[in-house]
């Protein structure tokens, strides 16, 4: 049985200045920990590129009991394609629709849902009540299926992620009622990542990691990187699998013994993301 635990969505982002703007200011997040690599990632978490490149995770409390967003930064690249396959991530936050209001930020209306979009174009569905205290305002990543009943197969049968609910044209699941959750909505046709796609990510132990390892082998579904060690100078090192689901979607599987050391909250690093800010302005 797969023990997991929702941890982020990574986006890659065009603009840091105004992205960090937006989660800030407007959604009210905050940076939990900055770090700075000179060469691409070895598991292409900064996507297909060998640059220098940036790493921000910021969200609405600590990564042991918050879903959060990491925001991947490519020193260089000004513009990401986007295509059809995210759907946006559902925040329940008056305050957050409050802030957009005063600050200027076009508040959308999509089916009766207020919309936020982020540079770059990722879209943020606000629930117009207040952000709960004691639980994470974070409620979903939307995304896009080709086939509902395929997504469902991998997803629940071969992932063990529960279903939560489900209609003719979507489903939502999760590891755990009290995480965020993943919503597929079948759109009818081919799934296009094109440039601006992301990744979601979990956590599970590190001894079924390879049990995910053997499962995905004997499906024949895509194993895109094979368990390897990432390091980060002056932090724990994790041990992660990235897979691609029926339609190409990514998702990393880390070990949470090693993660929950690698995400201890470093605030101070705020400044240095800051400085780096300032010197590209």
């Amino acid at each position: 049985m797969v023990t997991g635990r929702a941890l982020h969505f990574v986006f890659k982002i065009p603009d840091r200045k105004l992205t960090c703007k937006f989660y800030r200011e407007i959604l009210g997040m905050k940076v939990l920990r900055h770090e700075e690599f000179s060469e691409g990632c070895e598991a292409a978490c900064n996507g297909p590129y060998a640059n220098r490149w940036s790493k921000t995770m910021i969200g609405y409390g600590t990564e042991d009991t918050h879903f959060v967003i990491e925001l991947t930064y490519n020193y260089g690249i000004k513009e990401y394609k986007v295509g059809n396959d995210f759907g946006g991530i559902t925040v329940r936050s008056r305050e957050a629709l409050k802030r957009a209001r005063e600050d200027g930020w076009p508040v959308q209306e999509e089916n009766g849902k207020f919309v936020l979009q982020a540079p770059g174009g990722y879209k943020y569905y606000i629930i117009d009540e207040p952000q709960p205290v004691n639980k994470d305002p974070v409620e979903k990543v939307t995304l896009s299926s080709s086939n509902l009943q395929k997504s469902i197969a991998y997803w629940k049968d071969i992932l063990e992620l529960k279903v939560f609910d489900q209609s003719e044209k979507s489903v939502l699941l999760g590891y755990s009622e009290d995480q965020a959750k993943i919503e597929f909505k079948d759109i009818g046709c081919e799934i296009d990542h094109a440039a601006a796609y992301g990744r979601i990510a979990f956590s599970i132990p590190h001894a079924e990691q390879p049990e995910i390892q053997k499962r995905i082998k004997n499906s024949g579904h895509k194993i895109l990187t094979d368990l390897i060690t990432l390091d980060t100078p002056g932090k724990a090192s994790v041990r992660v699998i990235i897979l691609a689901d029926p339609d190409g979607h990514e998702i990393c599987f880390v070990d949470d013994e090693a993660y929950r050391q690698l995400s201890v909250p470093d605030y101070p690093s705020e400044a240095i993301l800051d400085r780096y800010i300032k010197k590209e302005a």
